[in-house]
């Protein structure tokens, strides 16, 4: 095995795994799931969803629907399906441009496609219930090539990314099986549900999307815990552990997560790296009130050596990151984040490259102003990357070569909900 189940147990943390395994896991979502719009608040972590402060933003459509950033969702549109029983539909179209410079082979200077074009519909009332999330969509990263909707669609998720079964066993207590949104990390998959449009250097040593079974517990009033048996990064081998243990109380959220691999994966695609024989934490926490949003967070990941997976000598990735929205009137807010990361190893080393070669490290820093009234919204990422110890041909410009890469990415585009059906 290629981690035994001591260095499991610590990857999922005592706390997160004990309580998940005695009492279950449970998202927010979960616990409302009941309400076709519950309420909705930015949250410590997309995947924990914990239960949301009272001072928040309106509510959101789907019960199992995270967003962390400033963006505000419409209440779904609701109908009789028949023996469908009752069910809530929103959808999102975004276009989606950018301007940057050193790109990397393959990558050009100036690009604008579409950005989402996804339906949202799940039965959202019962004891037994579902959601699906259908479309064309992008996951566009700092320092990393952009890839357009058709070809992530392909590469990634395919076109239905999130897809599962929920049932309700108790009144806090929930079960969920299908493609599931990862518990890991402050950021989310897709572009509408962050601070930013694109995710950060962290996200990128994360999982997004994961196959298998999930279990939710809420434990009085303050705590929320998941636990899930899945296939990591999408690597369709189910021998994957994760959980989350997420505390609540009036504007602040403190958030454990970890995940391991029990077994080794020796095959890697685009959905599933070198990471996927890995093991990882991240603590977050959260403070919302009023108008400001504000979530330090760090990360540790580890890919240990193992000759039989190519891993010739390991790596770890450490980083922190930092994210602050401030509200203004009128539709207006501006997110912005900052992170550093670094990797273990030397330059021209044998470990694992986890970055931009073994031992580097980078910055990133983004501010995305922000305008939305009712389902349009706008808003631009002004990014930049700095990169530093890193091995030349593994960076930035057409010989790889440049250490820092500038962003300007602009997105636009329509949410839908009740509004397409109100009079």
């Amino acid at each position: 095995m290629f981690l035994n189940a001591k260095v499991i147990l610590r990857s999922i943390a005592g706390a997160a795994l004990a309580t998940a395994l005695v009492a279950g896991a449970q998202t927010p979502a979960a616990s409302s799931s009941s309400s076709a719009t519950p309420a909705q608040t930015p949250t410590p972590s997309p995947a924990a969803q914990a239960p949301a402060p009272a001072a928040a933003a309106p509510p959101a459509p789907l019960s199992t629907f995270v967003l962390t950033g400033p963006l505000q969702w419409l209440p779904p549109a609701v109908f009789d399906a028949g023996p469908f029983g009752k069910l809530s539909v929103n959808g999102i179209i975004t276009g989606f441009a950018v301007g940057q410079n050193n790109p990397v082979p393959g990558d050009d200077t100036k690009e604008a496609t579409l950005s989402n074009g996804e339906i949202f519909i799940q039965k959202a009332d019962g004891k037994f219930q579902w959601y699906v999330q259908a479309g064309e969509y992008t996951m566009p990263t700092l320092g990393s090539a952009y890839l357009d909707a058709q070809d992530t669609v392909k590469d990634f998720y395919g076109p239905v990314p999130v897809a599962y079964a929920k049932l309700a066993t108790g009144k806090t207590t929930t079960w969920q099986i299908g493609a599931l949104p990862t518990l890991m990390g402050a950021e989310s998959t897709f572009t509408y549900q962050n601070f930013d449009i694109e995710r950060g250097l962290l996200w990128a040593q994360e999982n997004a999307v994961n196959r298998g079974l999930q279990v939710n517990q809420a434990i009085g009033k303050y705590v929320a815990a998941s636990f899930s048996w899945n296939d990591g990064y999408y690597s369709n081998r189910y021998s994957w552990l994760s959980g989350s243990l997420t505390f609540t109380k009036g504007p602040h959220s403190l958030a454990y997560e970890g995940m391991g691999n029990t077994d080794e994966t020796a095959f890697q695609t685009l959905a599933t790296p070198v990471q996927n024989n890995s093991y990882m934490h991240t603590v977050i926490y959260t403070y919302t009130k009023g108008a400001w949003i504000v979530q330090p967070y760090f990360q540790y990941s580890k890919v240990p050596t193992n000759p039989n997976v190519g891993v010739v000598k390991g790596s770890s990735a450490t980083g922190v990151a930092l994210f602050v929205s401030r509200a203004f009137k009128s539709g207006f807010a501006l997110p912005g984040r900052f992170e550093y990361i670094a990797t273990s190893g030397s330059l021209g080393g044998p470990d694992v490259n986890l970055l931009y070669g073994p031992g580097s490290s980078a910055t990133s820093f983004t501010v995305t102003p922000t305008y939305q009234k009712a389902g349009f919204y706008f808003r631009t990422d002004f990014a930049v990357v700095h990169t530093m110890n890193y091995t030349p041909g593994d960076v930035f410009g057409p010989l790889g070569s440049d250490a820092t890469q500038f962003r300007a990415v602009g997105e636009f585009g329509f949410i839908f909900g009740d509004n397409i059906v109100k009079k």
